[in-house]
């Protein structure tokens, strides 16, 4: 784990089946619970980002929005 202030690494396996488990300690911090959906983020030169729970949220109300200026 970073010494960084709000900064956090951890490690996960991966499965046979794909599948990681997030580390209790990122589960508690960004209050990830059973059930919840996850957007998971790709970029084949950066890696895997994996934002928080709020974050898809406001990437569909942005990409859904019915703002004037989105008609025009």
């Amino acid at each position: 784990m970073s010494n960084i202030k709000g900064k956090y690494a951890w490690t996960a396996t991966v499965g046979e089946k794909g599948q990681i488990v997030i580390p209790k300690q990122a589960r508690e911090i960004f209050n990830i619970k059973p059930g919840d959906t996850l957007l998971i983020l790709g970029d084949e030169a950066r890696g895997i980002a994996i934002p928080p729970k709020n974050a898809f949220t406001e990437l569909f109300g942005v990409a859904f929005s019915e703002n004037e200026e989105d008609d025009k």
